[in-house]
């Protein structure tokens, strides 16, 4: 098979699943590992693609439609409960920490410590519901017009988050990128998340792979805004360097 070929069906496979790697394309293929690295190495300069650690992701377009809700509320990938999972460490008894409504969320609240009493946060009903029920946490939900995919985020509930401090507020984007900071696909939900980090003593940006290094189209803060990015093991290297340059601490969730 010519490299052109090989490469017009990777490229038709991360079209369908939005994220490839290398390992597994080259036992499909029946080629080395280095291989398929020039592959994508090529597609990328080639604009088709963008590299990661151990593969590529599909380029994304500056705005995302909103998920739909059983990707959003499921079990997650292995990548977005790697990094759930060390976020937790971050919360300790007595804080009061902001958990939105996104996929990554979702999965956190799977590992929500319950040796502890603290309080959330949150502008998601789904999350607001799921917590309801853990008695060592206490959950406000912020107020305003309800919209499923992003959650509340109109400016009734941004004017509510400037009245309130946190200790730590777990945010998150459609991309995070050294050059231009977290960003998402609406300036509602940018400007709801920006006022979440003001008031926040502490802000933890959880990121799997796929979102270090892209960017959208509405900047929520700039890098220097940020505490802590927590990414997993296939988040881009050159990336992942770049914001470290930048002051940032950059944790990285190893594959279990």
């Amino acid at each position: 098979m010519f490299a052109e070929e090989r490469q017009e069906l990777i490229f038709i496979k991360l079209k369908s699943l939005g994220s490839v790697f290398a390992k597994e394309l080259a036992e499909e293929f029946q080629v080395s590992i280095d291989t398929i690295r020039r592959d994508l190495t090529s597609m990328e300069e080639n604009g088709l693609l963008k590299r990661t650690h151990g593969g590529a992701v599909l380029l994304s377009k500056v705005r995302r439609f909103p998920m739909d809700d059983r990707i959003r509320y499921s079990e997650g990938t292995e990548h977005q409960n790697a990094v759930a999972k060390l976020a937790i460490s971050f919360i300790e008894a007595g804080d009061t920490i902001f958990i939105g409504g996104a996929s990554i969320h979702y999965v956190l609240l799977k590992y929500l410590p319950s040796d502890r009493n603290y309080t959330v946060i949150t502008n998601s009903l789904i999350i607001a519901e799921k917590l309801q029920h853990h008695s060592n946490i206490e959950t406000y939900i912020v107020c305003g017009k309800v919209k499923s995919e992003e959650g509340i985020v109109d400016p009734l509930a941004t004017e509510f988050m400037r009245t309130l401090r946190l200790d730590t507020a777990f945010l998150t984007g459609g991309g995070i990128s050294a050059k231009h900071g977290l960003s998402s696909s609406t300036p509602e939900g940018a400007i709801f998340q920006r006022t979440v980090a003001e008031v926040s003593r502490r802000t933890v940006c959880l990121a799997n792979f796929d979102k270090v290094g892209t960017e959208f189209f509405s900047k929520t803060i700039d890098l220097k805004d940020l505490d802590i990015l927590i990414t997993d093991w296939e988040a881009p290297d050159e990336e992942i360097e770049s914001i470290k340059q930048l002051g940032i601490k950059v944790l990285i969730a190893s594959e279990n």
